[in-house]
């Protein structure tokens, strides 16, 4: 989906100046990808897209420490790298699905089988994510991070992994991005709606399999829309 048809599909306000979108169908750690945000500007919400950097840099962590591109729904609003986050700086990252994959075993050779985990009309999905903001000087610009919040496999998404993003229906986009920080209470109650929602959306989501040219990084063509098409797979 392009940057224009995710503004006009979501109904948002804007996107942050710069911001650019083309449809891919394969998005790398540590490269840039739409995430949404509810921001106060002028005492007003206002929601908008823009293109943070997928693994979680809080301000604090070292420029070679670890950049996690996930955070456990079990302890995200808990554990020191992602607590800050969940109590004030909460984000959707749209997608219209997500790869996992298997091992199997062909002409004696193991192999690794992608599939495609997706909407029953492979309709625009909505996972939890957070945010985090570091710059390496006080001259330097504030850089924007983000991770996508998992939570345990269910149906036919378990059935191929034992994570899952954690998906949110339209009903609670609102109170996720609340731009206000929570309390531990409310970041307690925000779990809770985060396991229900994303049981929920589980429950709707399908798995394809996909071709294993996704499997290589480095030489597929990210803007491919065949790299989510079904294919035949030996029985």
């Amino acid at each position: 989906m392009s940057g224009a048809a995710l503004v006009d599909v979501l109904n948002l306000d804007g996107t942050e100046p710069g911001f650019e979108w083309s449809p891919t169908y394969s998005v790398s750690p540590r490269t840039r990808a739409p995430v949404i945000r509810d921001r106060l500007i002028d005492g007003h919400r206002v929601r908008e897209a823009f293109l943070p950097t997928w693994g979680l840099r809080p301000s604090w962590a070292k420029e070679k420490g670890p950049r996690p591109i996930n955070a456990r729904l079990e302890t995200a609003a808990t554990n020191g790298m992602f607590r800050s986050s969940f109590s004030s700086a909460r984000a959707l990252v749209p997608m219209t699905g997500y790869y996992e994959w298997q091992e199997a075993v062909e002409d004696g050779k193991t192999v690794k089988n992608p599939s495609y985990i997706h909407g029953s009309h492979d309709e625009l999905l909505l996972a939890a994510g957070l945010l985090a903001f570091h710059r390496e000087s006080d001259e330097d610009e504030w850089r924007t991070t983000f991770t996508i919040i998992t939570r345990t496999g269910e149906d036919a998404a378990g059935d191929v992994h034992d994570r899952m993003p954690a998906f949110l229906t339209s009903a609670a986009w609102d109170t996720w991005l609340d731009p206000e920080k929570v309390d531990k209470d409310q970041a307690t109650d925000l779990v809770d709606l985060l396991d229900v929602e994303s049981r929920t959306v589980a429950s709707t989501l399908l798995t394809r399999p996909v071709s294993r040219s996704v499997n290589n990084v480095r030489t597929l063509d990210r803007h491919n829309r065949g790299l989510i098409e079904k294919v035949a797979r030996p029985e």
